[in-house]
């Protein structure tokens, strides 16, 4: 996926401010995701990926890598997340907060939620858009994690 599937103008992202803008589709968070992850990262704790180690443990089995939650959320925005038409470029700029709020067990589905917190005019030309932005584990009450997210659009 290269980018957002969808577009709006500015004014009605602007429109959806403390509103839901969209949600993605379920991904599934297996032990070879996991694996490769760990592979990457050189994060080769016990939790991630040994499931007999991680059977002992209070999450009866391995789990996700917090960083990788957080890493779907890309994928999750272009899914769910509308462009702005006229955008010459966008970047993530970062997080003002994350938090890990539940562990995603191995085999579990995630998928992510974003609410439009606010769209601030910046110098040269950029926009700074910043969402609430949650990922949810299919069949459980409480999320992953939750983000406020900022990207910054040129216009």
């Amino acid at each position: 996926m290269q980018g957002p599937t969808r577009s709006m103008t500015l004014d009605e992202v602007r429109s959806f401010t403390g509103k839901e803008i969209g949600i993605s589709e379920w991904f599934t968070i297996d032990q070879a995701r996991i694996n490769a992850f760990a592979d990457l990262t050189e994060d080769h704790m016990f939790l991630h990926v040994n499931p007999e180690a991680a059977k002992a443990t209070p999450f009866g089995g391995t789990i996700a890598h917090g960083l990788l939650t957080l890493s779907m959320m890309p994928v999750m925005a272009y899914q769910a997340v509308p462009g702005v038409f006229g955008t010459k470029m966008g970047v993530n700029y970062g997080y003002n907060k994350v938090r890990f709020m539940a562990p995603v067990k191995s085999g579990k589905r995630i998928r992510g939620r974003f609410v439009v917190k606010g769209v601030e005019e910046q110098s040269g030309g950029r926009m700074q858009i910043v969402h609430d932005a949650s990922i949810e584990i299919e069949g459980e009450n409480k999320p992953a994690l939750a983000a406020e997210w900022i990207t910054m659009v040129w216009m």
